[in-house]
């Protein structure tokens, strides 16, 4: 089936309609961009530079370091690292040897982590030193056999390095949160001692996984979408066609968003790399961190979500420092208001427009033009070479009326295959084609598509909330919830925040006799969960509203507490 492309009248020129993207892999975009920028810097991290003919060095000694310890092609290799220029090597190590990444939130609590590993099964991980430990306490069943422990600040300049070590409680408070020392792990700074990989050594395929990607579920349950070479190449290369006026060996892009996200690793990791950019890597979004950097060097190109933009634009203000020069910035995760988008265009003087995407497409689907045209309140249009239709949530088959919500199903060159080892639910997520063709992947979001193109996002299938630009899923919390003493019931759900596009809620019914205690609830729920997961308020009521079949109906629980904070 050939449908209709509307959006592509609405496209700024220069970009094309489809995309030719080449039979290569990941390894082979790194390796062009070390051939093609080698004393150019690669990266930037608390004002040390590393060059791409240096980064392509790491590179090869780490895939040599692996290999000898037994990586193979097709294996799962866990990284659990934050932004840091060893997150970047490490990554491109194991795709180089065929191997495929599997990517962890660093901040993630022992059981979280713990539900990943059981899934995906890897036995090799490169670690953070902070949480070395966590995954040496791993049960039997899921214990891996090699732990290689990245020390973040041994890639810092070494004044600052200097600084952490100075006998005082900042210094040592500062250094305690960075590193920690660790037994029984290979250290990065031993693996990067071996000689660079034979380069006759055959790499990956295109059609090769290159990534498992995990996504929260609507059951909480941890699926890993499996991303091939081919996907996340064509949509580095969409994003670059998107914004053509980028330059390629002098572009400057800031890494805010942690690369362990889809939103933040396509950005950061695949499309700034193939673009010869400096990467500026942020650990953590701290603005007088970022201000530094403005102050030398705007970013040509900025991806990040609302609260960051917001945050940033104001600590400038403050401190007096100008954002002016700041080129591109693509906001996604979460809506984007004329509210955030008109002062920080008139600070830097350049663009501020937002995209869509999700974790099985690589993740970015639709962006807004970088031109007059762009529609603020939607998510843009579709990127080149992607098909999207609005159909009938009930009848995906069927498509609705034109300008009518439904919900948005898509095909491209950036759309996944499936979840890792979960036929079922891959099944449940696709849609034949009404004429045979490619099947279609269902968002699971309810949208319109205007005349020209642009899409709206009006309301999720998923009850997925989304907090700061990451997906919680309520069942994971509610279930953190029942385990509390006090607690018979829980439902939790996503209320509206100015800060963080949605703050997690909790509906409980206690247990007979008991008092809700609304900081013990929540303190007990951090012992289980990373912190954005943690309900920001608990309340109590008698009884939920459940269906027929006993389910609790989480968008009443939803519109009973928009109702009583009217």
């Amino acid at each position: 089936m050939t449908t209709p492309r509307p959006w592509l009248a609405s496209y700024t020129d220069g970009v094309p309609h489809d995309i030719a993207t080449p039979e290569e892999s990941l390894a082979d975009l790194i390796r062009h961009s070390v051939e093609n920028y080698p004393d150019r810097p690669a990266l930037e991290f608390f004002g040390r530079e590393t060059t791409y003919a240096e980064l392509g060095e790491q590179i090869d000694r780490a895939a040599e370091a692996l290999r000898v310890l037994g990586v193979q092609k097709g294996d799962p290799v866990a990284l659990v690292l934050p932004n840091c220029p060893q997150h970047i090597a490490a990554f491109y190590a194991v795709l180089r040897l065929g191997a495929i990444v599997v990517e962890h939130n660093p901040l993630y609590t022992p059981r979280e982590l713990r539900h990943q590993f059981e899934d995906h099964g890897a036995r090799v991980v490169i670690a953070w030193d902070k949480v070395v430990e966590t995954i040496q306490e791993f049960p039997d069943d899921v214990r891996v056999e090699t732990i290689i422990s990245v020390d973040v600040t041994r890639a810092m300049p070494f004044f600052t390095r200097a600084a952490l070590r100075l006998p005082i409680a900042k210094a040592r408070e500062s250094r305690a949160s960075l590193t920690t020392k660790v037994r029984g792990a290979i250290t990065w700074a031993q693996i990067q001692k071996t000689a660079p990989i034979d380069a006759h050594i055959a790499g990956p395929e295109a059609s090769d996984v290159a990534l498992i990607q995990y996504t929260s579920g609507t059951t909480g349950s941890p699926k890993g979408a499996t991303l091939t070479h081919a996907n996340l190449i064509a949509n580095a290369d969409q994003a670059r066609s998107w914004v053509p006026d980028i330059p390629r060996g002098t572009s400057v892009v800031y890494a805010v968003l942690p690369m362990f996200h889809a939103y933040g690793l396509t950005l950061c990791l695949t499309f700034a790399m193939s673009m010869g950019s400096r990467l500026v890597l942020f650990p953590k979004f701290e603005p007088d961190l970022v201000l530094k950097v403005v102050k030398k060097r705007p970013a040509t190109f900025l991806p990040a979500v609302p609260p960051i933009y917001d945050r940033l634009r104001k600590a400038a203000a403050a401190e007096g420092v100008s954002l002016d020069g700041i080129h591109i910035s693509i906001s996604g995760a979460m809506p984007l208001s004329t509210e955030v988008v008109e002062p920080w265009e008139k600070a830097t003087g350049g663009w501020l427009v937002e995209g869509y995407g999700l974790s099985e497409c690589s993740p970015v689907l639709m962006a807004n033009p970088v031109a007059d045209n762009r529609k603020v309140g939607t998510v843009g249009l579709p990127l080149p070479s992607t098909e999207a239709r609005v159909v009938d949530p009930d009848d995906p088959m069927t498509d609705v009326p034109a300008g009518e919500p439904g919900e948005l199903v898509v095909r491209g060159p950036q759309v996944f295959s499936g979840y890792w080892h979960k036929p079922e639910e891959t099944e449940a997520v696709f849609v034949n084609d009404p004429d045979g063709g490619t099947p279609w992947f269902r968002t699971g979001d309810i949208v319109t598509l205007d005349s020209d193109g642009f899409v709206k996002i009006v309301d999720r299938i998923k009850e997925l909330i989304i907090t700061g630009g990451f997906n919680v899923s309520p069942s994971e919390v509610e279930e953190a919830l029942r385990q509390f003493p006090d607690v018979e019931d829980a439902a939790v759900v996503g209320l509206p925040d100015d800060r963080s596009g949605e703050q997690v809620v909790a509906v409980v019914v206690l247990r007979d006799g008991a008092t809700l205690d609304e900081d013990a609830v929540r303190e007990f729920c951090r012992g289980a969960l990373t912190p954005y997961k943690v309900p920001k308020k608990v309340v109590a009521i008698d009884e939920l509203p459940k269906s027929l079949i006993g389910k609790v109906l989480r968008r009443q629980v939803r519109n009973a507490l928009m109702a009583s904070n009217d």
